[in-house]
């Protein structure tokens, strides 16, 4: 397929389609060096195998799951023209999304609590780690929340139809990317000792 075939507007969003994924695989990097380097230190002698991760994070993976479910159905509303219904979801992904983010801080606590300090003469470099991952990870999750507020709004506009829905569609692929890089790094975090 020549990708320079089409209208103005096939080349403009088949562009925006590529520069996703060209953040999507960046960010890909970005993690798996994290991973590798956690994975590279777990050899240390001051490596702490029997940090548990706080229970509130499994928690918070299942609320991201669920967005990522919720996402899927306000796209597929939008498709049905059914957008009362795509707006109740789209604010449940987003409600979804912030519990999401409060119990990985909340989770931080349960550390915190357990004397597993990010930083300082009484941290230890795999809780330094999960802080970090986690940390990042939130970040790219309020990024998630922008896209996703901008996706709301311009759904609340009726800029999306059951014939376009790029935007939406786009916004979610984002979402969905985030949901499985979350669930790939607890299972990392929680197998690699």
């Amino acid at each position: 397929m020549d990708l320079t075939q089409g209208s103005e507007k096939d080349k403009v969003d088949r562009s925006k389609v590529m520069m996703l994924w060209f953040g999507i695989v960046a960010l890909l990097m970005g993690f798996a060096a994290w991973t590798s380097a956690y994975i590279v230190s777990s050899s240390r002698k001051d490596w702490i195998e029997n940090i548990e991760l706080p229970s509130l994070f499994y928690v918070s993976t299942g609320l991201i799951i669920i967005s990522s479910l919720t996402y899927i159905l306000a796209k597929r509303g939008v498709q049905q023209n059914k957008n009362q219904f795509s707006t109740i979801l789209l604010i449940t992904t987003m409600i979804l999304g912030i519990a999401f983010i409060l119990l990985q801080f909340s989770g931080f606590e349960q550390m915190l609590s357990k004397g597993n300090y990010f930083t300082g003469p009484t941290s230890n470099i795999k809780a330094s780690y999960i802080y970090l991952i986690a940390g990042v990870h939130i970040l790219h999750v309020v990024a998630g929340l922008i896209s996703l507020s901008v996706v709301l709004f311009n759904h609340l506009k009726g800029k999306y139809t059951s014939q376009e829905y790029l935007g939406m569609t786009l916004g979610a692929t984002f979402w969905h990317f985030l949901g499985i890089l979350w669930v790939y790094l607890i299972l990392f975090m929680t197998f690699v000792k």
